[in-house]
C-alpha cells in the first residue's frame, strides 16, 4: 500500500531536528573520554573501573539496537524517538548528578538503552522521509556527514566543557541539545505504525541481545585484558555461537526480528561491511591522536578537540558533494572504495610522526586526508544501507547499520589498543624507561596501530571494488516523492 508521504512539506526541517538527535547518540560514545580523568578525581575510582563508564553505555547499545529498530517499526517511530529522547535526557541529568561510580555507570548504561532506541529510528526516519533519488541523496550527505564527524565533535565539546566548566556538564549538555530535538519531533512528525501488530520475536531478541552483548562485553575486555584472556576468548565464542543461533531462528520464525531478507541485497551486505571496516579505522585515529595530542604534544583537552576541527569540515564537505554530485556519476562502488583509500593514506602519513612532528606538517594534511575519505564512505553506504528496503523493516534495516558501525568501533579500540601496547613495550625493551624515552615509544605504539589502520582502510576498499555490483543500483521512480509507501498514520 502507498499513500501520500505527511512529511514531505517540511522534510528539510525534520532532517535537521533528526540530525540534533542522531549527533547526541553519536557524540555521547566520544565526549565523556576526555572528562574521564577529572570525574575519576572528583568519585574516587579506580583505573580499572574508569573503562566501564565507556563499556556501560556500548554494552547497552549495542546489545539493543535490533530491538530497538524492531519497536520502532512496530510502535511507530516518532512515539518511539520521543521515549528514547525523555529517557536519554533523565539518564543524563542522574549522571550529571552522580555521587559514586556505580550511579555514574548506571546512568551510562540507561542512555544506551535509551539511545538504542533512538539511533535505529532517526535513520528510517531519514530514509523513509527523503524517497526523491536528489533530495535523497542530499539528505544523506548531511545525514553521513552528522555520522562521520559526530565523534570528534564529541571530543571537541568534551574538552570544552571540562576545561571551562566542569566534568558533569558534559551530561547535563544532552538535556540541552533533547530540548531542541523534541520540539522538531513533536511539532513536525506524523507517527505510523503497521495496521496489523505482529507479535514479538522475544526469542529472538533474547538470543541477539546477549551475543551483542558478550561480543561487545569480548572486544573490551580484550582492550584491558588482552586477547589471550579467557574471559576475552570465551566472550567472544559465546557471542559468535549465539549470534549463528539467532541467524538460525530468524530462518524459521514467521515474523523474525531481523528478517533476513533485508541482508540478501548486494548493495546492503556491501555497505554494513564497508561501515564496519571505516568504524574500525576512524577509532583507531581518534583514539590514538588524543591520547598523542595530550600526552606527547602537551595540547589541553580543548586544543586537542579544535585540532580534530579540519576534519570535522573535510567530512561534512565530502559528505555532500560526495553523494549529491560524485555517486548519481560514479555509483558507490567506486565513491567508497575512493573514500577508503583515502583513509588509507591518510593512516599512512600519520606512520611518519615522531616525538618532533608538528601539527600543521605532521598531523594535518592526514586528518584532511580522513575526513574526506570517511565523509565519502559514510554518506554513500549509509544511503545504500536503507535504500530499496520496505518500511515495515526499515527500523531493522537501520539498526543493523548503527551495530555495524558500533562492532567495527569496539573491535578497532580493542584490536588497536593490544598492538600500541604490545608495540611500545617491545620498543622499550633494553631502554632506561626516561621520560624521553617513554615518549618516543608511545608515539611509536600509535605509529604502529596507524600502519595497521592504513591497511584496514585499504581492505575496506577491497571489500568495495569486489562487493559492489558495476552497475549502480536503480533510483526510486519520481513519482516516490509524491507517494512514498509508508505506514498509515495514527
Amino acid at each position: 500500500m502507498t499513500q501520500h508521504n505527511p512529511h514531505r512539506q517540511s522534510r528539510w526541517w525534520i532532517l535537521a531536528a533528526l540530525c540534533v538527535a542522531q549527533l547526541m547518540v553519536i557524540l555521547d560514545a566520544t565526549v565523556v573520554n576526555i572528562a574521564l580523568p577529572s570525574a575519576q578525581r572528583d568519585l574516587g575510582f579506580s583505573n580499572s573501573n574508569r573503562q566501564w563508564i565507556i563499556t556501560s553505555y556500548a554494552l547497552a547499545f549495542g546489545s539493543l539496537l535490533l530491538l530497538g529498530g524492531k519497536l520502532s517499526d512496530l510502535a511507530g517511530r516518532k512515539r518511539i524517538l520521543t521515549i528514547g529522547l525523555c529517557g536519554f535526557a533523565l539518564a543524563s541529568a542522574v549522571g550529571g548528578a552522580a555521587q559514586s561510580f556505580l550511579m555514574l555507570a548506571a546512568a551510562r548504561a540507561v542512555q544506551g538503552a535509551f539511545g538504542a532506541l533512538m539511533a535505529p529510528a532517526i535513520l528510517s526516519l531519514v530514509s523513509t522521509t527523503f524517497t526523491e533519488p536528489a533530495a535523497r541523496n542530499k539528505a544523506f550527505g548531511i545525514f553521513g556527514g552528522v555520522i562521520s564527524s559526530g565523534a570528534s565533535v564529541g571530543l571537541l565539546l568534551g574538552g570544552a566543557l571540562t576545561q571551562w566548566i566542569d566534568w558533569r556538564a558534559v551530561m547535563y549538555v544532552n538535556d540541552v541539545i533533547v530540548v531542541f530535538a523534541l520540539i522538531g519531533v513533536l511539532t513536525l512528525l506524523v507517527n505510523g505504525r503497521p495496521a496489523e501488530q505482529p507479535r514479538l520475536d522475544l526469542a529472538g531478541a533474547a538470543v541477539v541481545t546477549a551475543g551483542l552483548a558478550v561480543i561487545v562485553f569480548g572486544f573490551s575486555r580484550a582492550e584491558t585484558a588482552g586477547w589471550g584472556d579467557p574471559q576475552t576468548i570465551g566472550s567472544l565464542a559465546a557471542g559468535m555461537v549465539l549470534l549463528a543461533l539467532f541467524v538460525i531462528l530468524e530462518a524459521r520464525v514467521p515474523r523474525p526480528l531481523l528478517p533476513l531478507r533485508i541482508l540478501a541485497d548486494r548493495n546492503r551486505g556491501a555497505s554494513y561491511l564497508t561501515i564496519a571496516f571505516a568504524a574500525v579505522g576512524l577509532f583507531g585515529l581518534l583514539l590514538f591522536l588524543t591520547y598523542d595530542l595530550q600526552g606527547i604534544r602537551g595540547y589541553s583537552p580543548i586544543r586537542a578537540g579544535i585540532a580534530f576541527l579540519p576534519m570535522t569540515l573535510a567530512v561534512t564537505a565530502a559528505s555532500i558533494i560526495g553523494s549529491t554530485m560524485l555517486q548519481p556519476r560514479l555509483g558507490p562502488r567506486w565513491l567508497v572504495a575512493i573514500g577508503m583509500a583515502l583513509g588509507a593514506l591518510g593512516m599512512l602519513y600519520l606512520t611518519r610522526l615522531d616525538v618532533r612532528s608538528t601539527y600543521a606538517a605532521g598531523i594535518l594534511p592526514a586528518l584532511l586526508m580522513q575526513g574526506l575519505g570517511l565523509g565519502l564512505v559514510f554518506s554513500s553506504a549509509t544511503n545504500l544501507a536503507t535504500f530499496g528496503v520496505e518500511p515495515r523493516d526499515s527500523g531493522e534495516a537501520s539498526a543493523t547499520v548503527n551495530a555495524c558501525q558500533l562492532i567495527g568501533g569496539s573491535l578497532g579500540t580493542a584490536l588497536l589498543s593490544t598492538i600500541a601496547a604490545e608495540a611500545t613495550t617491545s620498543y622499550l625493551k633494553g631502554l632506561q624507561p626516561t621520560a624521553a624515552a617513554i615518549a618516543r615509544a608511545s608515539v611509536h605504539g600509535y605509529t604502529t596501530a596507524w600502519a595497521w589502520s592504513a591497511a584496514i582502510f585499504a581492505a575496506g576498499a577491497v571489500v568495495a571494488l569486489v562487493l559492489y555490483p558495476l552497475r549502480r543500483p536503480a533510483t526510486p521512480a519520481p513519482q516516490a516523492s509524491e507517494t512514498a509507501p509508508a505506514f498509515p498514520a495514527e
